[in-house]
């Protein structure tokens, strides 16, 4: 009766393996379901000293049966009163031990094999003890107050700051930090990131007129006079590229000349064109007054004016922008940019050295010896996460539950019905025994005050 026969494969098994088909419809982890059909070492010594309990609690019935039937056989032959007193104690004794084997045994299983209504209780009322659990737990330490309670009394904001203001919990959570980020990266898809990137920095430069924003800078950078050193150096490029193509450039004016002119004038002619360009951008270079240095100045500001008043100026640098940002090339450019972000951070991540991992450590750390002495800050904390906290439990609470009651109703009633007799059976022998030494004092009182009153 006490054990199961591990190799059983009748009507037992198939119910067995139908709960445990049950639990996994369920969503019930299968160790939860092993947890209650599979005895370990441990249960197996708890199992056995409730036997031994058993025995000490029907040895002690059986001695007190074997007094009463000795004291009556004592009082039957005129030993005197005094086995009488005996026999009451023995009989009373007989009665509360009994009554205590009724009631630890129904708990179990039906007593004698007989079933009598409302006895195996927990083999029979296995699952709604599993629901009354489940809300219990959901009533009594899932509401919002007792979470806002407990977590208040725990102060997770100044434990959190003690913990993350020492520097090794600090170089802890950024090596732990470091290594999501990089898993994150890793198994986010470039092509899928660089579609983002892409479509979000098109968007946002569809949505921003930049005509405004380029004539602001543009006066800005005139004002300032920022533009002088770009104009000297497209001069001096220009004056070193003349005078290395001196020849073309004559050959070209010559090329643009009448055809009726003698060749001998239009090669005059493009020397003379030659030198006076050559001396135009020589002395554009060597003289910052240079008039046509001051007539770009005044171009450049008339154009940064017209940028952010100009209609027409604005309109036709939106359709520039349009056509540039729609060349494949540009689209090419913003969609790599996504690579080399995510390989410096990926580096930067890796690098224990990093000025990454050392900014966050810094961080971490700030942040830590600020929640250890500010108590701003530690409410600030604690009330996120009893928020947090809270939304989860009350959001989630019959889910919660229901991980109880399905896992309580996943449980083979026989095997569950055996461990729990194994944990807490030894106790309830106790019962049997107490009511055994309660019922034979009772007894003996009870036939003594009877006999006092003459009964």
């Amino acid at each position: 009766m006490e054990r199961t026969n591990p190799d059983e494969t009748g009507t037992h098994g198939v119910e067995q393996h139908a709960r445990r088909d049950v639990a996994d419809n369920r969503g019930v982890p299968a160790s939860a379901v092993r947890a209650m059909t599979t005895f370990t070492a441990a249960d197996e010594e708890k199992r056995r000293g409730v036997r031994r309990m058993k025995l000490t609690a029907t040895g002690l019935l059986l001695f007190v049966a074997l007094v009463y039937v000795l004291a009556k056989v004592a009082s039957n032959e005129g030993a005197g009163t005094w086995a009488n007193y005996v026999a009451a104690a023995a009989e009373a004794g007989m009665v509360g031990a009994l009554a205590d084997w009724f009631a630890v045994t129904a708990l179990f299983r039906h007593p004698l094999g007989i079933p009598i209504p409302h006895t195996a209780i927990i083999p029979n009322k296995k699952d709604q003890l599993g629901v009354s659990l489940g809300e219990f737990v959901g009533e009594n330490f899932l509401s919002e107050d007792v979470v806002r309670q407990r977590l208040r009394a725990v102060g997770i904001g100044s434990r959190l700051g003690a913990w993350l203001a020492e520097p090794e919990h600090a170089d802890r959570v950024t090596a732990e930090l470091s290594a999501a980020l990089r898993g994150a990266l890793t198994v986010m898809r470039d092509s899928d990131v660089q579609a983002v990137v892409g479509e979000a920095i098109t968007r946002r430069a569809d949505a921003q007129e930049i005509a405004p924003g380029i004539g602001k800078m543009l006066d800005k950078i005139v004002a300032d006079g920022g533009h002088k050193r770009a104009v000297d150096l497209i001069v001096a490029r220009a004056q070193h590229w003349l005078i290395l193509h001196d020849d073309e450039i004559m050959d070209a004016v010559q090329g643009g000349a009448p055809g009726w002119t003698p060749r001998f004038v239009d090669r005059r002619v493009g020397e003379r064109v030659y030198k006076e360009l050559l001396r135009f951008v020589t002395e554009m270079r060597d003289m910052p007054s240079h008039p046509a240095r001051a007539a770009l100045d005044r171009f450049l500001t008339d154009f940064a004016a017209d940028l952010q008043s100009d209609t027409d100026t604005r309109a036709r640098v939106e359709r520039l922008k349009g056509e540039v940002l729609g060349r494949g090339e540009v689209q090419d450019l913003i969609a790599s940019a996504w690579s080399a972000v995510r390989s410096m951070i990926v580096s930067a991540a890796e690098d224990e050295r990093s000025e990454l991992r050392l900014r966050v450590r810094a961080s971490l750390l700030s942040l830590g010896s600020r929640m250890a002495v500010e108590p701003r800050l530690q409410a600030k904390v604690d009330s996120w996460v009893e928020g947090a906290a809270v939304y989860v439990v009350t959001t989630y609470r019959k889910e919660i539950t229901s991980l109880i009651t399905d896992t309580v109703a996943s449980w083979d009633a026989e095997h569950t019905t055996r461990k729990i007799e194994a944990h807490i059976g030894r106790d309830l022998q106790f019962i049997r025994i107490n009511g055994t030494v309660v019922g034979s004092l009772a007894g003996l009182l009870i036939y003594t005050v009877s006999r006092g009153l003459g009964a």
